[in-house]
């Protein structure tokens, strides 16, 4: 049986800070992980996502981002590894990996040959199971939008929904009509498993369709406010929820523009953290830039409106 719930709450996907060498900096991953796990309504952080430049990571440091924030929070929050591979054979051993340096549960994408070739459902349900049976840990279904070749349809959500070791879906449909079917089939299949919204860019709408919680880079630069937004949707206060989302709209604008979570949204999100004293050096992995120019401008302008309280961000200890 599943080693721990089903993961619910606000879980940011965490950005990796650089060296001037491109090598991990380890003290100030372990100085966010600590800020960061200090929020209310923080129910996990996620190490090797996309936001964490998991594409830019060789195997040994995806373990070592794992364990260091494993290590930091201590049993606080749980920490939950993304697993990016193309071959089944290679995510179990990076799955494994990310077991022995601490994570308590995988948040499994999609091989990303399924972008340009498609799969076969029962593909996505042996990927799931040899892992599952393989590490014995908590899975995460993340779901790509529904334009790719790597979506999964509702019905085939509903089949690994009934998986044992799956326990929670990352919904990143970006279809709304869509999005609402997906819950459907998910809570009809298993309704003990839990749902989180990925959609950074539009957060408000798909919190208020009865999900979880929400997995989004967004929340490693703003936890106060997206912990904060979700609690509202909670509690069913709607006029505080549209005026949270307002204060987070500016910095949405900035970062995503009109689009989706990107390599350049994640390096404009890394300045924006600069600018808000929530992060030291904006770096990241070539080929992938900090903005430069009036870009640069704009996003220090929308971070200068939002007001950001930055007093304990840059604290150590």
């Amino acid at each position: 049986m599943p080693l721990t719930s089903p993961f619910r709450g606000v879980l940011p996907a965490l950005q990796v800070p650089y060296h001037e060498d491109y090598s991990i900096d380890e003290a100030e991953l372990r100085r966010f992980v600590r800020w960061l796990a200090a929020h209310n309504g923080i129910g996990g952080l996620v190490t090797n996502g996309h936001t964490g430049e998991v594409f830019a990571l060789r195997p040994e440091e995806r373990a070592q981002v794992t364990r260091i924030t494993a290590e930091e929070v201590a049993g606080q929050v749980p920490v939950i590894s993304g697993i990016c591979c193309e071959s089944l054979d290679e995510a179990v051993e990076h799955s494994l990996q990310a077991k022995s340096a601490g994570a308590q549960g995988l948040l499994v994408m999609p091989p990303h040959y399924w972008l340009r070739f498609g799969m076969k459902p029962e593909h996505v349900i042996e990927h799931f199971t040899e892992i599952g049976n393989a590490v014995q840990i908590n899975l995460i279904v993340h779901i790509y939008p529904a334009w790719t070749r790597a979506s999964y349809s509702s019905e085939l959500l509903a089949e690994l929904a009934r998986l044992p070791w799956v326990t929670t879906f990352k919904i990143g449909t970006r279809e709304m009509s869509q999005y609402d079917r997906d819950i459907l089939a998910i809570r009809a299949a298993a309704p003990e498993k839990s749902i989180l919204t990925c959609h950074d860019e539009y957060l408000l709408p798909t919190m208020v369709q009865g999900v979880d919680g929400a997995l989004v880079g967004f929340a490693s630069f703003i936890p106060e406010l997206i912990t904060a937004l979700y609690a509202a949707v909670c509690d069913g206060d709607l006029r505080k929820a549209q005026a949270l989302q307002s204060r987070i709209y500016g910095l949405k604008s900035v970062v995503y523009a009109a689009g989706e979570p990107s390599g350049e949204a994640h390096a404009r999100m890394k300045a924006a953290m600069v600018m808000a004293g929530r992060f030291k050096s904006d770096r990241t992995r070539p080929p992938i830039r900090p903005p430069q120019g009036e870009l640069r401008e704009r996003i220090r302008a929308a971070v200068e409106v939002a007001q950001l309280d930055p007093s304990s961000a840059l604290v150590d200890g």
